[in-house]
């Protein structure tokens, strides 16, 4: 196969030998800052413009900033298009190709986004609008002089109050009243805004007791289809639903879909007859069921699942420009893969091959501009013109000059004798023999360890460890069995799926037996606390934004109708509850030496629950440290913290396994 040219990076062809030539560095911390991460590709109406935005951390000023390039389709040119410090997102050409649209809170003292647009040949932004909630999503309208926004509205909001009158106490009666990164949650929903970009004005179409999201112009600019939680209380269910409605000031929603389950992400035919969506699984499986393509006709009528015989998750529908066709984003095994379906229903076709992941596409008049990455690449874009794929940009260049550990596919056995899959990255500078091995477990749990970069990974083996990713049940990319073989049944199967990724490694001789670390975030984390609770081998861990006593979390975090689907109520499946308390209940059978991290702030998975089990193994002498990251969410965003938690990383399997480093 002598070359790497082609139909994309394919792993199992050529990252055999990728990293591993004479004269490249080891990646370090300090790369952090050169990392480059892309997102929001837009193609311009003419065909002849990119634009995306780029990420960097930098660690100097200890800021994250995100600013918006363009590049020309053919890579003749490419620009950076903002500079402002503050960050700009979400960049859309209007459909006249004369401005460029993007979110931004530039110049404001409240943080708060806004609709903003600057010439599509470049020049300054513009902020238009000045909406308290700010702006999270827009669409244009197809004659370019409106936009439908969406913004979060409190009716009780007082503009003229004082800023600096004493705090008023926090007055709560939501159902779900609190949520990471937003705090507790009071009277305030997201509704659509009509704006209008020569007046500067706008207009409410929506209101109530609902959210409201994912806005979608029709092709006439007569209607909007948009996605809404509507019910008595919307609060106390996950079932959202495509409407539409008059593109007008007291025009009345239609429903269009009656699925129990989420419906979103509605994306009108060209001819305006139909309309796709993200059809939602059940929600007697909570977060555990497949979502799939749908249409429905846009007029109202019978809906349609266009994916009902594909055992695998679906996303982003988008239509082809003759309307024959849908687009979209296809999980499957550790790959995601952009493929179409007919508008009639048919057969599926995968455009991409397996072995990389294709996060965000957008179909363009000269062909589908892609956002991919591989293990040995971050991702950057690529245009896909018929079957012949070429790479945009180049922003992670600098990896050029770097010595990357190897990926590759593993499959292996469970207890039980199910095939797990798992992706295995090898040191750079590996000796022959056993080596240190640290089992990362992934987040959600319905997610999956993909073919992408990961620059944790890639620091890890570069300083000596094998890391092992599985993809436990649980895991998305293998059909939906297989994805609700845990469903309130966490540290069962997902364990024993786990444990025996190590078995298969030690079998191998590939790992060490007495240097095993394991560690996770989130979902990764708690996995983590049942492995160590279970299974005394692992001589390092690291726990990181986790839980273990799930009774005692009972309303303190923001999953309150994803419990009640999955777990019930703690007074009525008591049981249920206390079995996946098990860590905690049994921490008196943990010895493995601990490392807990967690963000302040998080109240995806809370601090006290880091806590708890922090204190139950300081309370048994077993060794461990907690590390707090002040104003820090679930995610960490201070590229200092970022820094900080790698390095702690390295330092406590380091002192646990050996020093392993790479000089």
């Amino acid at each position: 196969m002598g070359t790497c040219r082609g139909f994309l990076l394919l792993v199992g062809l050529c990252l055999s030998t990728a990293g591993w030539a004479e004269g490249k560095r080891a990646i370090v911390l300090d790369d952090l800052a050169n990392y480059a991460n892309l997102s929001s590709p837009s193609a311009s109406s003419d065909g002849k413009w990119v634009a995306y935005t780029v990420g960097r951390d930098d660690l100097e000023e200890n800021e994250s900033q995100t600013q918006v390039w363009v590049s020309a389709w053919d890579g003749s040119r490419l620009t950076q298009f903002t500079t402002a410090k503050e960050s700009s997102t979400s960049p859309g050409y209007s459909p006249d190709g004369k401005w460029l649209a993007l979110l931004s809170s530039r110049g404001r003292e409240d943080g708060a986004s806004q609709f903003c647009v600057m010439p599509s040949d470049g020049g300054e932004a513009r902020c238009l609008t000045d909406l308290p909630g700010g702006v999270s999503e827009y669409d244009w309208a197809p004659d370019s002089k409106r936009v439908v926004l969406v913004s979060k509205l409190d009716p009780e909001y007082d503009p003229e109050a004082d800023e600096d009158k004493k705090p008023e106490p926090i007055v709560i009666d939501r159902y779900h009243f609190k949520q990471d990164y937003v705090g507790f949650m009071r009277k305030e929903r997201s509704h659509l805004f009509l704006f209008n970009i020569e007046t500067e004005e706008s207009v409410q179409l929506t209101d109530g007791n609902y959210e409201e999201f994912s806005p979608s112009f029709s092709p006439d600019g007569k209607r909007i289809a948009f996605s809404s939680k509507h019910g008595e209380d919307p609060d106390r269910h996950d079932n959202s639903d495509v409407y539409v409605m008059d593109a007008t000031a007291g025009a009345e929603a239609r429903q269009l879909t009656t699925n129990q389950g989420a419906d979103g992400r509605p994306k009108w035919s060209p001819d305006g007859k139909s309309i796709a969506y993200l059809h939602g699984g059940s929600p007697d499986l909570a977060w555990y069921g497949l979502v799939r393509i749908g249409i429905v006709p846009a007029d109202g009528g019978e809906a349609r699942v266009l994916t009902a015989d594909l055992d695998r998750n679906a996303s982003s529908p988008q239509w082809s420009a003759n309307g024959k066709d849908i687009y979209f984003l296809l999980e499957d095994d550790q790959s995601v893969q952009l493929a179409k379906v007919p508008a009639k229903g048919g057969k599926i076709t995968r455009l991409t091959p397996a072995g990389q992941v294709v996060a965000q596409f957008e179909i363009g008049p000269a062909g589908i501009v892609m956002l991919t990455s591989s293990p040995s690449m971050p991702y950057e874009l690529q245009v896909l013109e018929g079957s012949s794929t070429r790479q945009l940009t180049h922003h992670n260049a600098w990896l050029d000059n770097v010595a990357l550990a190897q990926v590759k596919a593993i499959s292996f056995n469970s207890a039980d004798g199910t095939e797990v899959h798992a992706l295995l990255m090898t040191p750079v500078a590996a000796d022959d023999g056993p080596r240190p091995t640290l089992m990362r477990l992934h987040g959600g749990p319905v997610s999956q360890r993909q073919f992408e970069f990961e620059f944790n990974f890639q620091l890890l083996a570069a300083h000596g460890y094998m890391i092992v990713a599985p993809n436990f049940r649980g895991s998305t990319g293998r059909g939906e069995d297989f994805q609700r073989a845990i469903f309130a049944d966490w540290g069962h199967v997902d364990l024993e799926d786990s444990l025996a990724a190590v078995d298969y490694l030690v079998d191998k001789k590939l790992a060490d037996p007495d240097r095993l670390g394991v560690f996770g975030w989130s979902y990764g984390g708690i996995l983590t606390n049942y492995v160590i609770a279970s299974d005394s081998r692992f001589k390092v861990a690291i726990s990181g934004a986790s839980m273990s006593n799930m009774l005692g979390g009972y309303g303190h975090d923001q999953y309150i109708t994803v419990w009640n689907s999955e777990l019930g109520a703690p007074w009525e499946n008591l049981d249920t509850w206390l079995k996946l308390s098990y860590p905690f209940l049994h921490a008196d059978r943990i010895t493995t030496p601990t490392l807990f991290l967690v963000g302040q702030e998080d109240w995806n998975v809370p601090l006290h629950a880091t806590e708890q089990m922090y204190q139950a193994l300081k309370q048994l002498e077993v060794e461990t440290e907690m590390v707090i990251y002040p104003g820090e969410h679930h995610g960490l965003s201070s590229p200092v913290f970022k820094v900080d938690r790698l390095q702690r990383y390295i330092d406590w399997f380091d002192k646990h396994l050996g020093t392993v480093g790479q000089e």
